[in-house]
């Protein structure tokens, strides 16, 4: 029997092992979690981020305090999987603040393995909820396609930017700073939307170049250009405000404009755009999540017959 902290954790396997139409099970999300956190970290060059080059528009961290960090939250993941299995018979609207002192104690584990360095914050939070709506769509007989599980994370989150961010008296964090100041709703807004810019930006891009046989690395990198092209990225805000903000859309757009990464220079390009985001200390963060949730969300299938929606 598989056990959480000392809890019996095979009721959620047998629920998805008794569904014989179900092409993922739980035993599963955790390791695609776990590969997608690697799977954005190592993915280089990363244009400001930290990657195998280098520690990108960053001081305090590198490779490996990425790697620390993703070694102690790998054992939580199991655990919002079965708080989601716990909460099933609750409606989703209702079922956020059940899930929340995990995510809480998953942030701590980091922080004691970061030395109180702040890497995974941001997917804690997404990782955490697709893993809690995975969990609650498992016990109630429903698939785990990319659309079910982004449905359910909005559901979960419905009426949070409400809650949290126009009712918050005090902005304490870069991402309530920046929604009070340029209304930018960040990762909360991102999870209520049932994570939109991932699912109509880069979530087409990235599982279209691999249908056509494109290398996932560089099948990521153009997603993750698209992605900086478009994206409200609050830890850019944040450090460069507005402007910097633009300066990175519109390098990404030009990249784009000219190929991207599928372009034959491309790899030197996104070095390029690396170097240029550290001499002005940009580091899109929100982005790199949001890369993750990519690679993550396209591992389930799509309701779509066309592999590449």
């Amino acid at each position: 029997m598989n056990m959480i902290y000392g809890q019996p954790y095979s009721r959620l396997w047998r629920a998805s092992q008794d569904k014989a139409q179900q092409t993922i099970g739980a035993a599963a999300i955790a390791d695609y979690v776990n590969r997608a956190l690697l799977t954005e970290v190592m993915l280089t060059p990363k244009p400001g981020l930290v990657d195998a080059r280098n520690c990108g528009a960053h001081y305090d961290m590198d490779i490996n305090t990425f790697l620390a960090s993703a070694r102690a939250i790998a054992p939580w993941w199991p655990r919002f999987l079965e708080m989601g299995h716990e909460s099933a018979g609750i409606a989703a609207c209702l079922s956020l603040p059940l899930v929340r002192p995990i995510g809480l104690q998953c942030e701590q584990a980091m922080l004691q393995a970061t030395h109180g360095i702040n890497t995974h914050k941001g997917a804690i939070f997404s990782f955490g909820l697709l893993c809690f709506a995975a969990g609650r769509l498992l016990t109630n007989g429903f698939d785990l396609t990319r659309e079910s599980m982004c449905a359910e994370v909005a559901g979960i989150c419905s009426g949070l930017v409400d809650r949290e961010l126009r009712g918050t008296l005090e902005a304490g964090t870069a991402g309530e700073r920046a929604f009070r100041r340029f209304g930018f709703p960040g990762a909360r807004g991102e999870a209520a939307s049932g994570f939109a810019t991932v699912r109509t930006t880069a979530l087409p891009v990235y599982a279209g170049l691999r249908f056509d046989g494109v290398s996932e690395e560089v099948a990521l990198l153009q997603a993750l250009l698209h992605l900086l092209a478009v994206n409200d990225d609050t830890n850019l805000v944040s450090r460069g405000g507005l402007a910097g903000l633009g300066y990175v859309r519109t390098y990404a757009t030009k990249l784009l404009q000219a190929g991207g990464a599928l372009a034959p220079d491309g790899a030197a390009k996104m070095v390029a755009f690396d170097d240029a985001l550290i001499r002005r200390h940009l580091s899109p963060g929100g982005t790199a999540d949001l890369l993750g949730l990519t690679w993550f969300i396209a591992q389930f299938p799509a309701v779509h017959e066309d592999a590449r929606i």
